[in-house]
């Protein structure tokens, strides 16, 4: 039997979720914070910690803030020095986004930072979803120097964006890696693998896990509306483990029909 290409890539917002990324078999993690306001640049620590400590590829996301992806001249900066702090790390990729006012690619700023990433691959990330137009933003990525390209399909999901994805994985042939990501589940990623015909995919694998504190003052609020502030959010390595076999499975059977 062949063996599944399928890589998975899991959106981890802490080194504790980066290991339990690898303990479930995930190829690679897209390393990020303040996963709610959809990842920001980790800090230097962490990126050292999960850097030491795992084996598989470690990819960081370099984004100074939550919020739209036009940025300032001193926010343009900070990415600069993080991707360099980031070569210093041995990390094995990074991960951007930059869009005009217009809602363009910024072609100019985005390739001078993956020239300066190099040799780093770099993925261009869900700033593409918010994009005037798909296929003119997927060209001028691909002129970048870019490798890789996450997406939902411009739309809130990935099951939602399938069609649009398929395109895009059909215009960029052997030129870019597109990769689903948002929303992609245990109980859809079977039926992506056959809509969209990509080998990678983004998720989080994400599972609450009980807080150890004995002591618990429930007057006090300290996170958003609604949160429970003695749950703690983590990547599970049985939910990866569970996601990446549904996606092999799913893989073989359609190229058996094929």
């Amino acid at each position: 039997m062949s063996t599944s290409p399928v890589v998975l890539e899991i959106c981890a917002g802490s080194v504790t979720s980066c290991l339990a990324a690898q303990e479930g078999g995930a190829s690679r993690v897209e390393f990020c914070d303040n996963l709610l306001e959809g990842g920001t640049t980790p800090s230097y620590g962490a990126i050292a910690s999960a850097r030491e400590k795992l084996q598989i590829q470690l990819n960081v996301i370099i984004r100074p803030r939550g919020g739209d992806f036009l940025y300032s001249n001193v926010e343009f900066d900070v990415m600069e020095r993080d991707i360099l702090a980031c070569k210093q790390l041995d990390v094995d990729g990074v991960v951007i986004g930059l869009l005009t006012a217009e809602g363009d690619i910024d072609v100019t700023r985005t390739r001078h930072l993956v020239e300066l990433a190099a040799s780093m691959p770099v993925t261009f990330h869900r700033a593409f979803d918010v994009a005037r137009d798909p296929f003119e933003a997927l060209e001028d990525i691909i002129s970048t120097g870019c490798n890789r390209l996450l997406t939902s399909g411009q739309e809130t999901s990935a099951p939602e964006g399938a069609a649009l994805i398929s395109k895009l994985r059909e215009a960029a042939g052997e030129r870019l890696v597109i990769m689903p990501g948002a929303g992609v589940r245990v109980n859809n990623i079977a039926q992506l693998v056959a809509q969209t015909g990509c080998i990678e995919y983004h998720t989080s694998g994400r599972a609450p896990f009980p807080s150890g504190m004995r002591y618990r003052n429930e007057r006090v609020k300290m996170g958003g509306p609604g949160q429970d502030e003695y749950a703690i959010v983590e990547t599970s390595a049985d939910l990866v483990k569970q996601i990446l076999s549904e996606a092999n499975q799913a893989w073989q059977h359609v190229h058996r029909l094929t």
